[in-house]
């Protein structure tokens, strides 16, 4: 098969200075007007075979659950954390990924200020107490994330309260306290109770306050629904069970279940696009919708066991994205990561996001290699309509574990990409740049210094450059709360003769292109 990326874009090195010709200089540096040499693509004799960047959602989730990821420790000092997380998007520009799903409320309490929960315990190691000195880990991560061109998705689970009972203190704030009517004990964890309306009501107000006060790309929430089901010992929802029998109600307790899942679903994408269109929702559901769908899969039942029908939402239109989580290989036969694939992307009529999530933990078992990670992505290549995926989880990658992440950076990622656009959401695309050329340091050396007109729009920009065989993508650089920038074209660098750079926004529509004349 052939690569998502073309032959031209591939270069040898690491990080950010990946190319030779894309050297930061006096990046982000404003200029006076606008001189000669900016003028449209089509004019130019150089032709108008410019590609357009690779597209490929690469995303990776950042687990704060029992401080799987992030913080590495509760207790940390605030310096020591904003140090771990920036450390953890340093390397996700590294290996050119350009999304992460940090997770902000695994349960009944937040990474983030919140009048809906506590603070985590996963920060400070008291539920209740802030992390200090005083900072927000969201607002900071999204600030960051900018920084560096990444999209920052806020990862939460809707329906946990609390993982293991008895493992800490449990805060005056904490909704098992404030609202206990609404909480239900099943095993050793708390659950708010899926079919009291006031829950519903409740999660929506909690992702209502992380999208009108934090600037995040998306909301993402996971595969925990109703809770796995502990053998004897169903969900203790039976008085509202009965109420709703009662009142006349003539669905399957089954049916009854499901029906409060797909409100909050569709709720909450309605409550999330009321807020902000251009937010992005997504769902990562286990991996199998059910047994024999498609024919011979084996597995779990979620839509019998959580409740749950993500090809529903899927097929309704309730979703920007789905991540079902694909965590077998290629070779198993039972629950066959390809033909899981193709099944999941038959069931999108409407055209939106499939990005598998990938078992990257997995590569330290005896029958997994990071070979089988890049075949993964490999497969979901070829596998039209799906331009992305996601890793789980960060430490493999910051870690190297099986040397996954050097793999992954020769032969997945050799190049950056752009996130997939989303054109139900917005498909208008930013101004032409307006760009020219200038003197360098040197009396050999030319600088291209850019701007948009457009200074809330840009997020990113994207830099081709024409050889004798043609124009090649080059780089992606952030437009963090700036409309210039600024490329230096080294006089080593003698095989360039034109420049181009386009605006990219937040959901991905890139503009034309302006175009310099630079030999």
């Amino acid at each position: 098969m052939r690569s998502l990326l073309p032959d031209t874009t591939r270069r040898r090195g690491r990080g950010i200075h990946f190319f030779s010709l894309i050297v930061l200089g006096a990046v982000f540096a404003g200029f006076p007007g606008v001189g000669p040499g900016a003028v449209p693509l089509a004019a130019q004799s150089a032709g108008t075979d410019y590609p357009r960047a690779p597209r490929e959602f690469r995303g990776v989730w950042v687990t704060t659950l029992k401080n799987l990821d992030w913080p590495s420790r509760p207790g940390l000092s605030a310096e020591r954390q904003r140090e771990e997380l920036v450390a953890i998007l340093d390397r996700a520009v590294e290996l050119n990924l350009n999304a992460v799903i940090l997770q902000v409320r695994s349960m009944g309490e937040a990474l983030y200020a919140s009048e809906n929960a506590p603070w985590s315990h996963f920060l400070s190691g008291e539920m209740g107490r802030p992390p200090g000195p005083a900072y927000d880990p969201l607002e900071f991560a999204i600030q960051e994330a900018r920084r560096r061109g990444l999209e920052l998705h806020a990862w939460l689970n809707p329906y946990r309260v609390h993982h293991e009972i008895g493992t800490d203190e449990v805060s005056s704030g904490h909704i098992s306290r404030t609202h206990p009517q609404l909480v239900r004990r099943y095993g050793s964890l708390l659950w708010l109770d899926p079919s009291e309306p006031e829950v519903r009501r409740h999660i929506l107000a909690v992702v209502r306050e992380i999208v009108r006060n934090y600037d995040v790309d998306g909301i993402h929430i996971d595969d925990y629904f109703y809770p796995w089901p502990q053998a004897g010992r169903p969900f203790p929802d039976d008085a509202n069970w009965e109420r709703y029998r009662r009142g006349g109600g003539d669905l399957s307790r089954a049916d009854w279940r499901r029906r409060h899942v797909n409100e909050l679903i569709h709720g909450l994408y309605a409550e999330v696009k009321r807020e902000n269109p251009r937010v992005k929702v997504g769902v990562s559901p286990f991996g199998i919708w059910r047994p024999n769908h498609p024919a011979g899969i084996t597995g779990s039942d979620q839509y019998e066991m959580l409740y749950a029908d993500p090809r529903l939402w899927l097929r309704r239109g309730w979703l920007d994205y789905i991540a079902p989580q694909l965590y077998w290989s290629t070779a198993q036969e039972q629950q066959s990561f390809p033909r899981l694939l193709a099944w999941w992307h038959a069931q999108n009529t409407r055209d939106r996001h499939v990005w598998p999530g990938l078992a990257t933990w997995k590569v330290t078992e005896a029958d997994w290699s990071a070979n089988e990670i890049v075949n993964q992505i490999e497969t979901a290549r070829r596998q039209g309509g799906t331009a992305g995926h996601i890793h789980f989880r960060h430490t493999w990658l910051h870690e190297n574990r099986a040397e996954i992440a050097t793999t992954l950076r020769s032969r997945a990622y050799p190049s950056p990409a752009l996130v997939p656009a989303s054109p139900w959401l917005g498909d208008e695309a930013p101004a032409r740049p307006k760009a020219r050329l200038g003197e360098g340091a040197s009396e050999a050396e030319r600088v291209v210094r850019f701007e948009s007109p457009e200074t809330d729009e840009v997020r990113l920009w994207a830099l081709y450059t024409r050889h004798r065989d043609g124009w090649h993508f080059r780089q992606i650089l952030p437009a963090y709360r700036r409309h210039t920038g600024a490329v230096r074209i080294p006089a080593a660098e003698r095989g360039v003769s034109h420049v181009a750079i386009t605006a990219v926004d937040r959901l991905g529509n890139e503009s034309d292109p302006a175009v310099v004349r630079v030999r």
